[in-house]
């Protein structure tokens, strides 16, 4: 008789959906995929969200999303592909702020739900369905964890505060 570990199915099912969706997100940015504007496109938009260089931000969006889904999905480099996720996503979050929480009214709401759930994800593991456990968690390290997420939050937090530092700029310029 074969014994499903719930924790596992739900952690399967948890990564699976949250990757798929990410992965999906991200293609849109990298390849145009799913009616997304591809690389030209995710760039223009990326500066006039006041991102910059504006290609290398769609490059980095796109493969957060894009590589980072992609890796929770098949519970691979857990702790980095969650991390690389949950900091695409704080980018989005911050473009979001200002329309307030709720999604409806194009608020931050969605964006924060899927990098938290990257982040948990990568927090806790991808579980004994995953690729990791298959590979004996040798890219799942404790190690990883830590560095993973201070490697992100380092980043996630440059990205934001350039992206603010140049909007009080224009702001100035303007007034």
């Amino acid at each position: 008789m074969v014994c499903f570990n719930r924790r596992d199915l739900g952690l399967l099912a948890l990564r699976v959906g949250t990757g798929a969706v990410l992965a999906a997100h991200g293609s849109q940015k990298l390849a145009g995929w799913f009616g997304g504007g591809g690389i030209q496109g995710t760039a223009a938009a990326m500066e006039a969200m006041g991102f910059h260089p504006p290609k290398p931000s769609a490059v980095a969006a796109g493969l957060g999303e894009a590589g980072g889904g992609t890796l929770l999905a098949l519970g691979l480099a857990t702790p980095a592909a969650g991390a690389a996720a949950a900091a695409a996503m704080a980018g989005a979050v911050a473009v979001h702020v200002p329309a307030g929480f709720f999604a409806q009214g194009g608020g931050y709401e969605y964006p924060a739900l899927l990098g938290f759930t990257a982040a948990a994800i990568g927090l806790t593991g991808a579980g004994r369905y995953s690729l990791d456990h298959v590979t004996g968690h040798v890219l799942d390290r404790p190690w990883m964890v830590a560095l993973s997420f201070a490697g992100a939050a380092v980043a996630a937090a440059t990205v934001v505060g350039r992206r603010a530092k140049g909007q009080a700029a224009q702001k100035q310029e303007t007034s």
